[in-house]
């Protein structure tokens, strides 16, 4: 039960996510190159599942291989919440500075 919430949680994390980079993209972008934005988007969107679809059964395979398979779930989503984890860090300047920028204008 509480593997299946874990697995409802991130993908419903992964859903925002997606949506909010889509739509701060399109909002960043200026009006002149927001197909450039979008189609840029897409590209680094899907090229990121495939790779973390790959990687993600990669590091499960190999897990399982020296753990219980369970373990080897864990050790996957271990680490993709420290990427998620790394990724809200990494975004804090971004967002620091959009808020400045509609704070003066």
């Amino acid at each position: 039960m509480l593997f299946s919430f874990g697995v409802f949680l991130i993908g419903f994390g992964g859903g925002l996510f997606g949506h909010g980079t889509l739509t701060a993209t399109m909002n960043l972008a200026p009006k002149e190159q927001s197909g450039l934005a979008l189609g840029a988007w897409g590209a680094v969107q899907a090229s990121a599942a495939g790779i973390a679809i790959a990687l993600g059964g990669v590091i499960r395979d190999v897990a399982a291989s020296q753990t219980a398979s369970t373990t080897a779930y864990a050790v996957v989503y271990s680490i993709e919440i420290g990427l998620l984890i790394a990724t809200m860090w990494a975004m804090a300047p971004l967002i620091r500075r959009e808020a400045a920028r509609r704070a003066s204008a």
